[in-house]
């Protein structure tokens, strides 16, 4: 079940100053498939290598739209990318909504990064296991950010 003691939440710390649990998530993203963002002065362009698990799964989407200039590739488990990309699109709608203007790319990353913190605070949450590219165009030109469960 547990490999030890310290791997129980993610807010307990071993004696060696690690947590298990970011690092059990970081695992997760690097038995994901490969996703590669690039970005140039006008264009940014995520790309993922689409494969199935099995020869009777479906192909798993890993390249999602957020909004008309917001996308995100995934690497990691695809539930919790699930969860991470319908919050986004939820916060581009209300930005939409309240402010009548899209939602900067930055903020998007950073209200990511917000809520994944909260896990990592709290008894009993587990940090996502997934791994992100975020591009985007606002005003300022071309974005690409990468999200990480491990924070850098």
């Amino acid at each position: 079940m547990f490999r030890n003691q310290y791997d129980n939440d993610a807010s307990t710390w071993s004696p060696q100053g690690r947590i298990f649990q970011v690092e059990y998530a970081s695992e997760a993203v690097k038995q994901g498939t490969a996703v590669v963002g690039l970005k140039s002065k006008t264009h940014a362009v995520l790309v993922a290598v689409k494969r199935s698990p099995n020869e009777l799964a479906s192909y798993m989407k890993k390249v999602i739209r957020i909004d008309d200039h917001m996308g995100i590739a995934v690497a990691g488990l695809t539930s919790d990318a699930r969860v991470l990309s319908n919050y986004l699109r939820t916060e581009a709608m209300r930005s939409k909504l309240m402010y009548g203007r899209a939602l900067p790319v930055g903020r998007a990353v950073s209200m990511i990064g917000d809520k994944a913190q909260t896990n990592t605070q709290e008894y009993g949450r587990r940090p996502y296991g997934v791994g992100l590219l975020v591009i985007g165009h606002d005003d300022t030109g071309p974005h690409l950010y990468e999200f990480s469960p491990s924070g850098i």
